[in-house]
């Protein structure tokens, strides 16, 4: 795969970058993280909720959601580095998590506890490496899926990373899930979301990828990058980081599927908050950081969206209930319609979408990953 790297470079006066803007409040978007979790947050299971929908004038939570819990309470650690009290009992949920371990059946969510203990509670990782057989799990994998793959190397890295004691040697596996990643990975840099097979769809999953099959992945490498000698992994998320960039929407958008042999935008909606105000930041700000460079522009244009500049000018944070709303999308059968016109013809999807609206729901993980991206700045 070309390096687009050497061709395409990051900084603020670069052709590629935005203007910057400055008018989103970071400590006030923390606020409505933390209050908004509180209702999410079921003290009888110790675990946050699957999501909280607007139903009529009140909110109503419905189910539990583990995965969702161990991605907050990474969010929520971030926010404690701030010296911002906590109204949840960490360790208690963590207990929780491990204990009640029915909930992990894939390589992903083992890779989310490895990167949950590595940065809150250190001394479990031992724990979690013994208890799930984190050296031979690899050996059963059936599906490449990128986004199970990118949590799994993240964990690795930041179990390689981790502020303890002796700690298993985890280089072998890590250097396994690299290139299993890699070989999902098109010419473009971007993912695919799952490696493809000889079946019709496995061929178009393993083609198309969303912005999440792009944005952990990211993330994930360049940890790896810091935590393992392997070569190139930040030069591969850098050419992914680049073609989102470049296909970022005029309003800040993070599109939602691309196609990885073209590296075009093959489904526009829904656009997500979580990928405007979270996993971009996320993904964008530990790249910028590792490489030392600027991606503020479009991180900036992203949370832009997420305060009304936006497609329908609705400002996606409700104050009255401390949410950001889910996303701005058309209807199902329109949205697949629109990607398989784009990927059959070759093209990028259309511009314009009709019957755009806001979808009146929120998850705590996507309240979680705004707080990892920016819970150490604190609150206002």
């Amino acid at each position: 795969m070309p390096n687009n790297s050497s061709q395409r470079a990051i900084t603020t006066g670069s052709p590629l970058a935005p203007a910057r803007e400055t008018r989103v409040n970071i400590q006030q978007l923390n606020g409505i993280a933390l209050r908004g979790l509180l209702p999410m947050f079921d003290k009888d299971a110790q675990l946050f909720c699957y999501k909280l929908i607007r139903d009529g004038s009140a909110m109503r939570r419905e189910g539990i959601s583990p995965r969702y819990t161990a991605m907050t309470l990474l969010g929520l650690h971030q926010l404690e580095t701030a010296d911002v009290p906590l109204p949840f009992n960490m360790q208690a949920i963590v207990d929780t998590l491990i204990k009640q371990s029915e909930w992990v059946d894939n390589i992903g969510d083992i890779g989310l506890l490895l990167w949950l203990c590595a940065v809150t509670f250190p001394d479990r990782l031992e724990t979690i490496v013994n208890q799930f057989g984190v050296k031979q799990v690899l050996g059963g994998l059936r599906e490449r899926n990128t986004m199970e793959l990118a949590w799994f190397l993240a964990g690795l890295a930041h179990h390689a990373l981790a502020p303890s004691g002796r700690l298993s040697n985890l280089t072998d596996q890590a250097i396994e899930t690299f290139h299993l990643l890699r070989k999902n990975q098109g010419e473009s840099g971007i993912f695919g979301h799952v490696g493809r097979n000889h079946s019709i769809a496995g061929v178009i999953r393993g083609r198309i990828g969303s912005f999440a099959d792009q944005i952990y992945p990211i993330y994930a490498l360049v940890k790896a990058s810091q935590a393992y000698p392997i070569e190139n992994a930040a030069e591969r998320a850098l050419d992914c980081a680049l073609t989102i960039c470049q296909a970022q929407g005029s309003n800040g958008q993070w599109w939602w599927h691309y196609d990885s042999c073209t590296g075009r935008v093959v489904g526009r909606y829904p656009v997500y908050s979580v990928h405007q105000h979270g996993m971009g930041p996320m993904g964008l700000l530990a790249l910028g950081e590792a490489l030392k460079s600027d991606f503020d522009p479009w991180i900036y244009k992203g949370l832009q969206w997420v305060n009304g500049d936006n497609e329908l000018d609705q400002d996606m944070r409700d104050a009255e209930t401390s949410v950001i709303w889910r996303c701005i999308q058309c209807k199902d059968y329109q949205r697949y319609l629109h990607t398989a016109y784009a990927v059959l013809m070759r093209r990028e999807d259309a511009a314009s979408h009709p019957s755009l609206y806001p979808l009146h729901e929120c998850r705590p993980y996507e309240l979680g990953w705004l707080l990892y991206s920016f819970g150490d700045r604190g609150l206002q």
